[in-house]
């Protein structure tokens, strides 16, 4: 089992910036890919980034290329979201996710517990 606790949410004006944090402890060595998933109030969770462990290959939501960047390091078992030039419409809870041992990362087997972005006019 993994368990995954995100830092770094939390309030920002729109332009500005945020970077989210994901740490991985338990059975870490086994992630297969990990992303970050978000949920506004009264809409779908959206996957929003996703990178895999093994070749550092990236897959972004085609809505938000250019402004958010995901990396992993490996050595701390801790993936990053990098969010810039935040928008109203990027408010939401941030959520961590991972897929061990392997499949589809469009359904993780661990989630985090959540981080809240707010991004004002």
């Amino acid at each position: 089992q993994v368990q995954l606790v995100e830092s770094g949410g939390g309030s920002v004006q729109a332009g500005g910036s945020l970077r989210l944090s994901c740490s991985a402890s338990g059975d870490s060595h086994s992630l297969f890919c990990m992303a970050w998933f978000r949920q506004a109030p009264g809409k779908e969770r959206e996957r929003v980034a996703t990178i895999y462990t093994g070749t550092g290959g990236t897959v972004y939501a085609d809505s938000l290329k250019g402004r958010f960047t995901i990396n992993l390091d490996n050595a701390k078992n801790t993936v990053y979201l990098q969010m810039n030039s935040l928008k109203p419409d990027d408010s939401g809870m941030y959520y961590c996710a991972a897929r061990v041992p392997s499949g589809p990362c469009s359904n993780p087997s661990a989630w985090g517990q959540g981080t809240q972005v707010t991004v004002s006019s």
